[in-house]
């Protein structure tokens, strides 16, 4: 099938080939080396043969492109620290944290691989020491099975694997541990909600006895 394509289209898909294996070998060099700094993660390293091959990367409007990106993720993240820092969410217009997940800093969690991969250092390490220190799953809250698991251990998951810190794994582990539950059923369907607490799964009222199949199957 390769062979069948015309040479563009190789060229690109040996390129693609070569920076998917420069990058699973970065990947598990931060896993066997926890003092790789955060530069070494940046996409454009001047290690990286293949990309300096490709000019495209260093044009001059993809430049300002990914420095505005980065720009709109400070004053976004600055706001959040500053009015909703642990909070789920900033409601911009009156500048107050609301906890519409239980109180999980779901927009701490959901941004700390953005901070890592941005090189926001002080920002990740600020976010990672509430981490550490702040974040407590023992709430008793109705969590959703679905928002959980993509948001906290997503988040969780896809930070330990970039960072190698165990802290994100420990977390990790709690939080997935306390969503087990809801896969007890005799059908493998899992609950849609369950009690962070005590465990406790069920489905919501709107549902009836069923499972919302939008939810647990995305």
């Amino acid at each position: 099938m390769f062979n069948e394509l015309c040479p563009d289209l190789q060229e690109d898909v040996a390129k693609l080939n070569e920076e998917l294996t420069r990058l699973q070998n970065l990947l598990d060099e931060l896993k066997n080396d926890k003092g790789v700094s955060l530069e070494k993660m940046k996409p454009y390293s001047k290690s990286s043969d293949v990309t300096q091959k490709r000019d495209v990367l260093d044009d001059p409007v993809n430049i300002q492109r990914r420095e505005k990106v980065k720009d709109a993720m400070i004053h976004a993240w600055s706001s959040y620290e500053k009015y909703a820092w642990g909070h789920d969410e900033l409601q911009p217009q009156t500048k107050n944290g609301v906890d519409s997940f239980g109180g999980l800093g779901a927009t701490l969690i959901d941004s700390l691989d953005t901070l890592y991969i941005m090189g926001l250092d002080e920002q990740f390490q600020r976010a990672r020491e509430w981490v550490a220190n702040s974040l407590d799953f023992n709430k008793d809250y109705d969590a959703s099975v679905f928002e959980t698991t993509i948001r906290v251990v997503g988040g969780l998951l896809s930070t330990y694997d970039l960072s190698g810190d165990e802290v994100f794994l420990e977390k990790a582990k709690d939080i997935a541990d306390r969503l087990l539950p809801a896969w007890d059923t005799a059908s493998g369907i899992p609950f849609n909600v369950i009690n962070l607490a005590n465990g406790n799964p069920h489905n919501p009222g709107w549902t009836g006895v069923s499972s919302d199949l939008g939810g647990c199957a995305t």
